[in-house]
């Protein structure tokens, strides 16, 4: 694909929004006109908004935009101020002379990172929202921007990731990941990724499979305690798809999460997968076609989990976790 991202997808625009020394950010995915979309929440410690209206059994049909955020339960402000942006376009469900923008949001926790969190009376979140989704754009950057800024793995920083590849049926589909797991992304203390069967063009450093899988390898290693994880994507497509059908996506693409990180949906993640279909490309059958689909997708979302590791870097901070340059090198 010609950037390898999700805005390889036509009428999709991503935008970050980071504070240095707060150690987090927002990032936006902003659509150019309403998409249909839906969610699937797997962790066990979830912070979201707007997420019931995407149940394929409620009114509304399309959305503006999403919003990513680090910040724990904080970070829901950012989708305010995407909010705020998108209502000065005009963008929004209209009631008679009202406009609504509709942004669902889904936050990571990074509070004890240690960036400054002493914010005063209102956190940041509201006006990083802001100038995430205005900033939106089809090019972005990856690694620690943005929702990724403050974001960690068991062992390694991570950060932003993103992906994309063409079904053979001639559908995009596209992933955005902000890693930030209580598990790990790479096989036991070395620098080979779980999703290393899935990579394409050596885009996180061509390591593959190590030569042997040792039961060390495959012990517990994770950070932390309850609330401090979590893993939020968006997995995107231009092919035309009900809510339902867009639910079914996000549940498939769950398993990219399974195929690059170890362990993964714990009680401890708060775990959520947005869908959205800008609806340009039928499907060519509704069953098989969706399958073929999901399938493509699951293997997006694992590569761009590895991206986002690969391609982050660490904080300026004590203690601060390294990055997976910083330990293994360039490739």
């Amino acid at each position: 694909m010609a950037r390898n991202l999700i805005t390889d997808i036509v009428g999709i625009r991503v935008g970050h929004a980071g504070d240095a020394n707060l150690g987090s950010g927002v990032t936006a995915v902003v659509f150019d006109t309403a998409v249909t979309a839906s969610v699937d929440v797997r962790g066990g410690g979830p912070g979201t908004r707007e997420t019931a209206l995407l149940d394929p059994a409620q009114t509304v049909e399309g959305i503006d935009a999403i919003t990513l955020s680090g910040g724990s339960a904080f970070g829901l402000d950012a989708a305010s101020g995407a909010q705020a942006y998108m209502r000065e376009q005009g963008r929004g469900f209209h009631i008679r002379d009202a406009v609504v923008p509709i942004i669902p949001a889904a936050i990571m926790f990074d509070l004890l990172n240690g960036g400054d969190k002493n914010w005063g009376r209102y956190p940041p979140y509201r006006e990083l929202g802001y100038k995430a989704a205005k900033s939106a754009s089809v090019d972005f950057t990856l690694g620690s921007f943005g929702a990724g800024l403050g974001a960690t793995t068991a062992t390694l920083k991570a950060g932003i990731g993103s992906a994309s590849a063409l079904t053979p049926d001639g559908i995009t589909v596209g992933a955005l990941v902000v890693v930030n797991a209580v598990g790990t992304t790479v096989i036991g203390d070395g620098p080979h990724f779980w999703a290393a069967p899935f990579e394409q063009n050596n885009e996180f450093g061509g390591r593959k499979w190590p030569t042997k899988i040792s039961p060390g390898d495959l012990a517990l290693r994770a950070k932390g305690g309850p609330a401090e994880n979590t893993t939020i994507a968006v997995i995107a497509t231009d092919a035309k798809l009900t809510k339902a059908q867009c639910n079914r996506l996000a549940v498939m693409a769950q398993d990219g999460f399974a195929r690059a990180i170890y362990p993964v949906h714990t009680p401890l993640d708060g775990d959520v997968i947005f869908a959205a279909a800008t609806g340009s490309k039928p499907l060519e059958d509704p069953h098989y076609g969706l399958a073929g689909l999901g399938m493509v997708a699951a293997n997006v979302m694992a590569r761009a989990i590895a991206r986002g590791v690969y391609e982050a870097t660490a904080l300026p901070f004590p203690g601060a976790l390294p990055s997976w340059r910083d330990r293994f090198g360039r490739s």
